[in-house]
């Protein structure tokens, strides 16, 4: 059972989103992923919804881009927290997908990152965090990565300080 499902609208929108599955398994989280779509397949995206909240999934991750839907779409079939990670298209570089995905009826809410790749690492720490509230193991680990990447930044600092000193 996958405590996270994602879910891309495309198959193109796997690079952009491949990111989410990194932090995740890095954090030693279980995810699944896979491509649904609100508008194409919208008994497929239910189906999945149904199916792996049956199963205890207990965050579901959504990446689309333009209409962006899918994350509405699985909110107004789950109670379980619903994560969007909007995806930029050419025409409108991604405002699109924000706006469709931000704005969510009330009681339907869904947790909205930034675009592509940037978003997708978020939504993963977010579904982490989320997960974390029980799991005080996940906390820590989400706890020494951040350790990790504060002495990455403080490394990194020395070095440009030192060039330039």
């Amino acid at each position: 059972m996958p405590q996270v499902v994602i879910l891309m609208g495309s198959k193109s929108d796997e690079e952009k989103v491949s990111p989410c599955v990194d932090v995740l398994k890095s954090l030693g989280v279980s995810c699944f992923i896979t491509v649904s779509s609100a508008h194409r397949t919208p008994e497929r995206t239910e189906e999945l919804v149904r199916r792996y909240e049956a199963e205890g999934t207990r965050v579901f991750i959504c990446a689309a881009g333009m209409a962006a839907h899918l994350a509405g779409a699985v909110a107004a079939r789950t109670t379980r927290p619903v994560i969007g990670i909007p995806v930029s298209s050419a025409a409108l570089c991604g405002m699109d997908a924000l706006f469709a995905t931000v704005q969510m009826p009330p009681g339907f809410p869904v947790a909205t990152v930034a675009t592509d790749k940037a978003g997708a690492r978020n939504a993963a720490w977010l579904a982490a965090q989320i997960l974390a509230v029980s799991d005080p193991a996940l906390n820590e680990r989400i706890a020494q990565a951040r350790a990790k990447m504060r002495e990455e930044v403080e490394k990194a600092g020395e070095e440009i300080s030192n060039k330039y000193a």
